[in-house]
């Protein structure tokens, strides 16, 4: 659960990242499950940058009964995501960024909100919390934010590339702006940002690889007014706090 002033920090600025929440021994048997796991393998896409660079990810829609499951549901994380939008939420979409050594494209400035728009939601009542699993650094990648773009509200989206994302004379202009954000991070930490907070992440030229788990939750106030949106607006039953082990 975040503190008052972790939350008071994710209202001013969009984001709130906190160091630690999960143990080193918990990263690693995530970081197996991305090398193995079916559902990772199955479940990729490639999003290409303007560049045309592959970006590639993994996402589905269900908590599944596995490691993945075991931290979309984590009450660490799902508390924390109740805490900041202040109400109850329910799984919306999960996913494995795959930022490989020297292979990683890039990511365009965009805001979540600005697909889940078009997925029926009436709403920015949504917010996503993104697990470092391998150290994010800027070398390899890391993600960058806007610092305070929530506030803007929903921005235009448009192809960028072969990517959906804000449009790139203002998002230039706004970086102008306001602050731009590195945020590095060591495995286990946790950033927690709002669905209108402009992000976005640079090609990965290292050697080094970059991985992240991020989960998304949608409020039960704001399920879809147009088509089925993403998972089905149902309760989420914690996992407990050992349950990431037990997939070791």
């Amino acid at each position: 659960m975040l503190t008052i002033d972790q939350i008071a920090d994710f209202d001013r600025d969009g984001f709130v990242l906190v160091e630690g929440m999960f143990s080193i021994d918990e990263v690693d048997i995530l970081r197996k499950a991305v090398a193995s796991a079916s559902r990772v393998q199955e479940h990729t896409v490639a999003a290409h940058d303007a560049d045309g660079n592959e970006s590639p990810l993994a996402i589905w829609n269900d908590i599944g009964d596995d490691v993945f499951g075991a931290v979309s549901s984590n009450r660490r994380i799902v508390n924390s995501i109740r805490s900041v939008l202040r109400e109850e939420v329910y799984h919306w979409h999960s996913k494995v960024m795959l930022k490989y050594p020297e292979g990683g494209g890039a990511w365009e400035w965009h805001q979540d909100y600005g697909y889940w728009y078009r997925d029926g939601c009436a709403y920015p009542r949504m917010a996503s919390a993104m697990i470092a699993i391998d150290e994010a650094i800027k070398a390899n990648g890391c993600l960058k934010v806007m610092v305070g773009s929530h506030l803007l509200g929903r921005l235009d989206h448009c192809h960028v590339g072969k990517q959906y994302g804000a449009n790139p004379e203002r998002a230039n202009a706004l970086e102008s702006r306001l602050p731009v954000r590195y945020v590095e991070a060591k495995p286990g930490n946790v950033l927690f940002f709002h669905c209108n907070l402009l992000h976005a992440s640079e090609p990965n030229l290292s050697k080094l690889p970059r991985l992240a788990y991020i989960c998304c939750y949608n409020a039960f106030s704001n399920v879809p007014i147009l088509g089925p949106g993403h998972g089905p607006p149902v309760p989420i039953q914690l996992a407990s706090d050992d349950a990431i082990q037990e997939f070791a």
